[in-house]
């Protein structure tokens, strides 16, 4: 396939632009992973904390 030095530009601007676009996305899905698997840490932090507490307190 022969492009023309143009063709070959735009082609590669185009490259860029989605594989920005790629790096956004996958970082934006991180984020919302990590926050997620934060907060659920915290919840089972807490609900084993509050589990310690009641065995502590039954004994």
């Amino acid at each position: 396939m022969n492009l023309t030095p143009q063709q070959r530009k735009v082609r590669t601007e185009q490259r860029q632009q989605d594989a920005s676009q790629a790096m956004k996305e996958h970082l934006a899905h991180e984020k919302a992973f990590y926050d997620n698997f934060r907060r659920l840490k915290a919840e089972r932090q807490a609900r084993e904390a509050a589990e310690s507490r009641k065995q502590s307190a039954s004994k």
